[in-house]
Parts: C-alpha cells; sequence; structure tokens
C-alpha cells in the first residue's frame, strides 16, 4: 500500500482534473485524449479514485501541527513544547485553553476533513457508473465509506454537528452550497451518517488477511467494525460497542505486538496490531508530522513540540514499560536511544514524544524530515481492548473488563488486576493510548476534563470547550449561515 501512493500519482493527477475544477494545487496540463467513457471503462482509475481518497491523510492540514496541537497539546498529557518565544502560531493557546475562532489550527482541521470528504463524494459518485468488476468496485465503494466516516468521526469529535456533505456537490450552484455545505446538522445526525457509513463498509470490504500483499493497508472490515465500535463508545451505546468490539476481536485477524515499543516504530507498521493506519512513503510522507515532534537542538531532529508532560510521566506505576517506549527523557549526558543514535543533553526540552521519533539509521530514511516514511495509527487492536473493557464495564460485566484490561497490563509488564472498576479503564486507556490524540477527547467525553485541566492549572468552561470553536472564516464565508458553537 505505501507504494500505491507513487504507482498511481499520475492516474489520480488525470482522475481530479476530470472530477474537479477546483483544486488549486493541481497544476498540470490537459490530456485531451482521455474521455469520460475512456475513464470510466479503465479499472485502473477506480483505484486511482479511492487512492486520492486515501492521499488527502498525508498533506499538512490533516494529521500534521494543528491536529497535534488540537488533540494532543490541549491534553494533561502533553505540554506545548519547542521554546518559550515560539508560539506556533496558536500552539500557545491551545496549551493554555485560551483559543478562538479566528486560530489556523481549526482551519486547518476543518478544510482538511471537508478537503477528504469532497474527493470521497467525488469518488463515490464516478465508482458507481464505472463498469468493473462488480467485486472491485464493492470493495473499492466499501473504503471510500469508510474514509469518509473517519473524515466525520474527526469533525464531530471537534466540533458537534456538522454539515453534511454526502453527495457530490457543484461548487457553481449556490443554492446547494448555502443548503447543504453551510447548514450544520445535530451531532446525533452526523454519527448516524458516520454509522451508516461504517454498516456498509462493514458489508462491503474484506478481512485484512483476504487483502494481496501489495494491498496491505487498505480499509478493511475490521476497521469499519473498530471505528464503529469507537463512534458508538463515543455516543455512550454501551451494548453496541461491547458487541461491535467483539466482532473484532473475534475475528481472528488481530492482536497485541508482543514488544509494546515496537508497536509505533517500522518494525510494527501493519502488523497483527495495526488495524488502520495512514501509509507514508519516502517522498510520499505525511508532511511534517514526526518534525514537529521531533527534539529541538543540537542535533536537530524537528521543532520540538508537543512535549509529553510531567503528569503523564508521573502516571505510570514503577515497572510499565509503556513509560520508556512513549516518552523520549533528554539526560544530562549524551545519550542513546533505541536505534543507537546519540542524543543531546542540550535539546531545548526535558521530554519529546518517542512515538513520533524517526530513525534515520534503523528506518526508511532520505534526509528529508518534512516527509517521513512513517505510518500514523489511526486504529490499534489495544484501543479495541480498551473499548471493550469499557463497554463492559458500564454494562456492569466487571469480569470481561478485568480480563481485557489485564491483556494489555501483562504487555505493560504489569501485575493483573483481581478487578476493574471505570477508573481503573480510564487510567489504562490514558497510559495505553498516551500521545496517541485520543486522550483529549477522552477527558471531554467522559467527565474528566475540568478535574483533570485544573490538576494542569487551566481552566475547563463547562458549556464551552466540550466542542471547539467553528472556524471563523467559515462562518465569514457563509454570510453568517453556518452557526457558531456555544461560548465562542
Amino acid at each position: 500500500m505505501k507504494n500505491i501512493y507513487k504507482l498511481h500519482s499520475i492516474l489520480v493527477v488525470i482522475v481530479f482534473l476530470l472530477v474537479s475544477s477546483c483544486e488549486d494545487d493541481l497544476n498540470v496540463l490537459p490530456n485531451d485524449a482521455l474521455s469520460e467513457t475512456d475513464f470510466l471503462n479503465n479499472p485502473d482509475n477506480a483505484v486511482a479514485l479511492v487512492t486520492g481518497v486515501y492521499n488527502k491523510q498525508l498533506d499538512y492540514n490533516m494529521y500534521s501541527f494543528s491536529w497535534i496541537g488540537m488533540t494532543s497539546i490541549t491534553s494533561d498529557d502533553a505540554d506545548k513544547g519547542s521554546t518559550p518565544s515560539d508560539t506556533g502560531t496558536d500552539k500557545q493557546k491551545m496549551d493554555n485553553l485560551t483559543f478562538g475562532p479566528s486560530d489556523i489550527s481549526f482551519s486547518d482541521v476543518w478544510n482538511g476533513r471537508y478537503d477528504g470528504i469532497y474527493r470521497a463524494n467525488n469518488a463515490l459518485f464516478y465508482l458507481e457508473q464505472l463498469t468493473i468488476d462488480e467485486t472491485l468496485k464493492n470493495r473499492l465503494i466499501g473504503e471510500v465509506k469508510f474514509l469518509r466516516a473517519l473524515f466525520y468521526f474527526d469533525l464531530v469529535r471537534c466540533f458537534g454537528g456538522v454539515p453534511l456533505v454526502t453527495e457530490r456537490i457543484d461548487i457553481n450552484n449556490s443554492e446547494e452550497i448555502n443548503n447543504v455545505v453551510f447548514v450544520r446538522k445535530t451531532k446525533e445526525e452526523t454519527y448516524a451518517v458516520i454509522e451508516s457509513d461504517l454498516m456498509e463498509a462493514i458489508d462491503l470490504l474484506p478481512l485484512k488477511s483476504q487483502y494481496s500483499p501489495n494491498d496491505l493497508g487498505r480499509a478493511t472490515k475490521g476497521a469499519a467494525q473498530a471505528l464503529l465500535a469507537k463512534a458508538y463508545l463515543y455516543q455512550e451505546k454501551w451494548q453496541m460497542a461491547y458487541d461491535m468490539s467483539g466482532n473484532v476481536i473475534t475475528s481472528g485477524q488481530y492482536g497485541l505486538l508482543p514488544n509494546y515499543a515496537e508497536v509505533w516504530r517500522e518494525v510494527g507498521e501493519n502488523k497483527s496490531e495495526s488495524i488502520y493506519e495512514v501509509q507514508a512513503a519516502l517522498n510520499a510522507g505525511i508532511r511534517d508530522y514526526t518534525n514537529v515532534q521531533g527534539a529541538r537542538g543540537t542535533p536537530d531532529l524537528g521543532w520540538g513540540f508537543n512535549s509529553p508532560s510531567l503528569a503523564l510521566s508521573n502516571a505510570y506505576e514503577p515497572g510499565d514499560v509503556r513509560r520508556e517506549a512513549t516518552i523520549l527523557f533528554v539526560q544530562t549526558t549524551p545519550f542513546t536511544l533505541w536505534d543507537g543514535f546519540i542524543g543531546s543533553s542540550t535539546w531545548n526540552n526535558p521530554r519529546y514524544n518517542y512515538k513520533a521519533y524517526q530513525s534515520s539509521i534503523e528506518e526508511s530514511w532520505n534526509g528529508d524530515k518534512g516527509l517521513t516514511a512513517k505510518n500514523l495509527r489511526i486504529l490499534k487492536y489495544s484501543d479495541i481492548l480498551l473499548i471493550r473493557a469499557e463497554a463492559a464495564s458500564e454494562l456492569g460485566m466487571v469480569g470481561e473488563a478485568t480480563d481485557r484490561v489485564n491483556e494489555i497490563r501483562v504487555r505493560a509488564g504489569l501485575a493483573e488486576l483481581t478487578s476493574v472498576t471505570i477508573t481503573d479503564v480510564y487510567k489504562e486507556r490514558r497510559l495505553e493510548m498516551a500521545m496517541e490524540h485520543d486522550r483529549w477527547f477522552d477527558l471531554v467525553r467522559t467527565g474528566q476534563a475540568v478535574s483533570a485541566m485544573a490538576a494542569n492549572g487551566k481552566t475547563f468552561i463547562v458549556g464551552t470547550h466540550e466542542r471547539f470553536p467553528i472556524p471563523q472564516d467559515q462562518i465569514i464565508q457563509s454570510n453568517g449561515v453556518l452557526l457558531q458553537n456555544p461560548g465562542y
């Protein structure tokens, strides 16, 4: 799958030249030899359509600086990092919970997801017309439905109910724009679209083991089930989250890697613990994801943002192997990283995100810090175990919750618990998923945000901070039709 991004790059340009007139970043010459009929009868173009949706995940406004700021720097697991004078434009505001509608992070995350949704809707429009093998067509539709659901899941977690664009939009149709693109739906309506897309994807997608090696990394039945279980969890649909996570667990497709530290390294990519990852390759990496979080100083590995907090460091039990695998601790003398690289005692911050570290020695490397070939884990098997445990705990199934938590604790080098409470599940989730962009959302949805932020010297404003502000530039473009969240 890493190679798919490169193999189909030319086709992707042709595809989006056909389906879109507003992709300003595509500076290409028209291809008069390709008619719409030719396009619709070539199965390679079907794959290219879908690859174009996957490719969106590599862009800067998807999982880079703004996403890191909104989902991690805001939380008690991370500090802004970098240097005191480098605010990262608005990342100091994220850290202090003093952000507002005009901050660029919100615009980036909003635009990135809707760019992906736009591509997904175009792909679905043309896939329905393509004269290709029906099995391939159905699989590709399932992949796109999964991706669109993932984009909307990010949006609803961040902003609450959002405009629901589920058909190809004519950008010159102002009435359609005003009635669809600029009209917010409720959170419940947004989740309903997510659930519908994922249920269809589950029916259409193959198991992970049924993909050829060249297609490893594409969305699978298990990925759709896992995301649906997570969507149910966020809505407190406990029985449905319990059942759907159980489908993933009993599928026989996934399992925990023996070594926790390898989960986020290249050696762990697309292995048994991986349910869905953004696939990165040399020269086609996730723009600046590792660069934003790399150690800052001499030798310089990046911008130094998103530094794991002291509170996170202190939350681990003695002997928990996840602490040293998650946090790169800067030492007072030169020290050795896991790959043999010599770290510097002069790096600016005392702690860095080890999960985001890209090795120039033991992993694929071309010297470009801005486009590293490091996959981003979106859905993991350990996440599913924790979803199962949380749902079980809420349903009063203490034994099941305890068993799932203990699977994770044993891998972490810790003693098993005889019984767990919901607080135990929350703690295990924090430590297992640390620095993986879930902590802020977990604090909000479980009602822990006020106390957690207070312990970190921050004020969480009830009634406001449960949702981020709708980007001000979007409200302006809509002439006020798009409504702002309360408190902003």
